[in-house]
């Protein structure tokens, strides 16, 4: 491994911090930095800004500092939007890292791909995300992504209830987002795949205080096992609803149980969730997972990463990204720099894993399925639900 993770705090306070407009490559930054996703948010920017801490104190790119424009998108879509205009007409970006919810990578991504601004997005998980403007009906396309896309996630968790677990019952709970229904009809495949229908399907709005009603129905249809996909508030609401009808059956959900706030608002009740994750914050695994942790932790004054695998999609996007502004020549355009994603020559050495050309023109997805473990909730904490996952993982 050639990773060298600074961890002088001052390299990231400087990182995001604006240096002459004609020495600098622009790049955009944007996530939910407040609100009920700020973990996702918050994690995504700290890691972009080591990765260009790094960057930088080795000497840019093409000579060249990169100079990170960051907006909060507040998780709202036509935030979004706004973002993506003024980023492209008003900032002069070359490319963009960041969106944490798939209703604003919908609303937003068409901006990037009509102005040829490529982006990597590095948690939305919404399988349709990177795909909307795909070829044939499509050129190019300028979505790109790092992160377990739904697709992956619905497999794993149908696969460890109803192969690892021999449960035929599930119910499924989910927000009304675009979000939560999309990843809804993606676990609803995987489940079909393995022959088996939910008995109870159940819809909540964000922020909605009791799951209780979905629940009893949940409970009275017979259901073995809870799938719960939402963001880490709405998913501790369904734990703290399971806990006060007493209902002690296996909870499940996608990746957002990780989130500080599904961890903190849930507390004792939150413990045993399944979900699954491509990073966790166990410095056991390899020297890259360590290195990472522990620069993390230098730099923003904290013990427990708010959301370990959004930090570390982000800080892997942004390595990828400087790799293909560097591979597509000083001053080049999204165009070309779209066209080096595609074609990376060189691998780059992420923390998840080393890339070896992990984009093409028909895929852009750099998150593969070997790439995601299960983890679990315990005593505060996201840990391997299994030693083989980690043995797998680690290099």
């Amino acid at each position: 491994m050639m990773k060298h993770i600074l961890l002088v705090t001052l390299s990231v306070a400087w990182a995001g911090t604006a240096v002459a407009a004609d020495a600098a490559i622009r790049v955009g930054l944007t996530g939910p930095f407040t609100g009920g996703a700020a973990p996702l948010g918050v994690s995504i920017r700290d890691g972009v800004r080591l990765a260009v801490a790094e960057i930088n104190a080795k000497g840019g790119v093409h000579g060249k500092q990169i100079e990170l424009i960051e907006r909060d998108d507040e998780s709202k879509p036509e935030r979004g939007v706004q973002i993506a205009q003024e980023l492209i007409n008003s900032e002069g970006i070359v490319g963009a890292v960041g969106i944490a919810n798939t209703p604003v990578a919908i609303a937003a991504s068409r901006f990037y791909q009509e102005s040829k601004v490529p982006i990597i997005i590095p948690v939305a998980t919404g399988s349709v995300v990177s795909r909307q403007f795909m070829p044939p009906e499509y050129s190019e396309n300028y979505i790109f992504r790092i992160g377990a896309y739904d697709t992956i996630q619905s497999a794993m968790m149908a696969e460890l209830m109803v192969k690892g677990r021999g449960v035929d019952k599930v119910a499924i709970l989910a927000d009304s987002t675009n979000y939560g229904q999309l990843g809804q009809a993606d676990l609803e495949v995987a489940l079909d795949k393995l022959g088996v229908q939910p008995v109870a399907t159940e819809k909540f709005n964000v922020r909605d205080p009791d799951m209780t009603p979905q629940l009893l129905k949940a409970r009275a249809a017979g259901a073995q096992a809870v799938f719960g996909y939402a963001l880490g508030p709405d998913l501790a609401q369904v734990a703290n609803s399971m806990a006060k009808i007493g209902w002690k059956v296996p909870y499940v959900t996608s990746w957002n149980s990780s989130m500080s706030n599904y961890i903190d608002n849930a507390g004792a009740n939150g413990e045993g969730v399944y979900m699954p994750q491509t990073f966790i914050q166990d410095e056991g695994v390899s020297e890259a997972w360590t290195r990472f942790i522990k620069a993390y932790q230098a730099a923003y004054k904290v013990d427990r990463l708010p959301s370990p695998s959004s930090a570390a999609q982000s800080y892997d996007a942004m390595l990828l990204l400087a790799a293909a502004i560097a591979q597509a020549g000083d001053g080049a355009d999204g165009a070309a720099i779209k066209q080096a994603l595609e074609g990376l020559k060189d691998p780059v050495d992420g923390v998840i894993t080393d890339y070896v050309a992990p984009f093409s023109a028909q895929d852009h997805e750099a998150t593969e399925a070997s790439h995601v473990v299960v983890g679990v909730v315990k005593e505060g904490r996201v840990a391997f639900a299994n030693d083989a996952d980690k043995a797998r993982v680690g290099r």
